[in-house]
């Protein structure tokens, strides 16, 4: 049995000892790095008009990319303080690629690690153009950003035209549904994205039973363009893809169409990042609490700019002490849970995150992409996209 002043000085051992825990603790927390983040998203953003969000349609965004992240780093408060790191963000809205370059610089020069951007194509070009930063794309699906106007540090988080064109023929091709009619819009969006349908098409050894444009209007004259039954009739088809960048046309097809067929595409079976839908490898835990922090389904955007989050978590986590070099260098070689199955990390070859398609029509997920049995001599996700051999990168990295 100790004696009273035995005790005592046990006492007091404990307490140097826990005085000199709590100081290497604040030691290791001021050598802890903070990471600034900045989100640049466009002010009046035409995508999230109201009307628009209220017929919700499928592919198209359903809130600010800001919801998303915000999501990702509440979620991810106790595993950056156990790494002792913090990230902090700062959401800037521009009205033009002028004003995009202009922020970036600012973001730059006030210490960001990261830009992160959901903006149109030449607004997000000219931001990455103005700074030395990783530069994570949210929202810009275009090809042309992963391959003639590709930027070295430019990350896309949101899938490419192509890796939903190849999806929606991998799965086509799985169905046996081999004989397609492509019915494409007016907009030039809908002329670039017909032809990587097209590409897609002839990619998986499809057969196109005919190509026809489409336009809603209320002219007699242009009623053939406008009507669904005249614009399928007198035709032998499998399946009728629509490319609608609009949406509006494509939402009234299915069900409308001279022969009893599906419609994908921008309608129907459509291939997404995410849907609210997905119930497997914890997805329907991420939809609720994103729909229980935004009040509204998560969509493919979200999961975009959620994704990011997670990315940068587990960067900062890798690197808690810096410097933002470190961050952007962890960025470009760790792999990701994003809640579909499968580890994901950025292509080296063009910045694009090789992840699974989910197959929706708005209702549920029916299938994902790649199709069981598509092969691919590394990583079965790089068949959806533009893979390395094809060099239509030309950024160096």
């Amino acid at each position: 049995m100790m004696t009273r002043t035995q005790a005592k000085q046990a006492m007091n051992a404990l307490r140097r000892g826990a005085v000199v825990l709590a100081l290497a603790g604040t030691g290791a927390l001021a050598q802890a790095a903070t990471f600034k983040v900045t989100l640049l998203q466009p002010v009046d953003d035409a995508r999230l008009e109201r009307s628009r969000l209220e017929r919700a349609y499928l592919g198209h965004p359903g809130g600010p990319a800001a919801d998303g992240l915000q999501v990702a780093l509440k979620e991810a408060k106790f595993e950056l303080e156990a790494a002792g790191a913090a990230i902090v963000l700062d959401t800037v809205p521009v009205a033009s690629a002028a004003a995009a370059r202009e922020a970036a610089a600012r973001a730059e020069k006030g210490g960001a690690a990261v830009v992160l951007a959901d903006l149109p194509a030449d607004w997000l070009l000219a931001a990455a153009d103005a700074v030395k930063l990783p530069v994570m794309n949210l929202g810009a699906a275009e090809d042309r950003l992963r391959e003639a106007d590709c930027r070295a540090r430019l990350l896309h988080l949101i899938p490419s035209e192509r890796m939903r064109a190849d999806a929606l023929a991998q799965t086509l091709t799985s169905q046996r549904w081999s004989s397609v009619l492509l019915l494409t819009g007016p907009s030039a969006q809908d002329a670039q994205r017909s032809a990587v349908a097209q590409a897609a098409i002839k990619r998986y050894g499809l057969k196109l039973a005919a190509a026809k444009p489409f336009k809603l209007s209320a002219d007699p004259r242009e009623r053939d363009l406008a009507n669904p039954r005249l614009l399928t009739g007198n035709l032998q088809y499998d399946v009728v893809w629509v490319v609608d960048s609009d949406g509006e046309f494509a939402r009234a097809l299915p069900y409308r169409t001279a022969l009893p067929r599906p419609v994908v595409g921008d309608a129907g079976l459509t291939a997404q990042a995410w849907s609210a839908q997905f119930e497997r490898f914890g997805a329907p835990q991420v939809s609720r609490r994103f729909a229980k922090a935004a009040g509204r389904a998560m969509t493919a955007h979200d999961w975009s700019a959620w994704m990011a989050g997670k990315a940068l978590v587990a960067a900062a986590s890798e690197v808690p002490k810096g410097p933002a070099a470190a961050l952007a260098q962890a960025l470009g070689t760790l792999e990701f849970d994003g809640s579909k199955g499968v580890p994901m990390s950025f292509r080296a070859w063009d910045g694009q995150l090789r992840q699974p398609m989910l197959m929706t029509d708005g209702q549920g997920v029916v299938a994902t992409a790649p199709v069981e049995g598509v092969q691919h001599p590394r990583n079965s996700l790089d068949t959806l996209g533009a893979d390395a051999p094809e060099k239509l990168c030309k950024a160096v990295r």
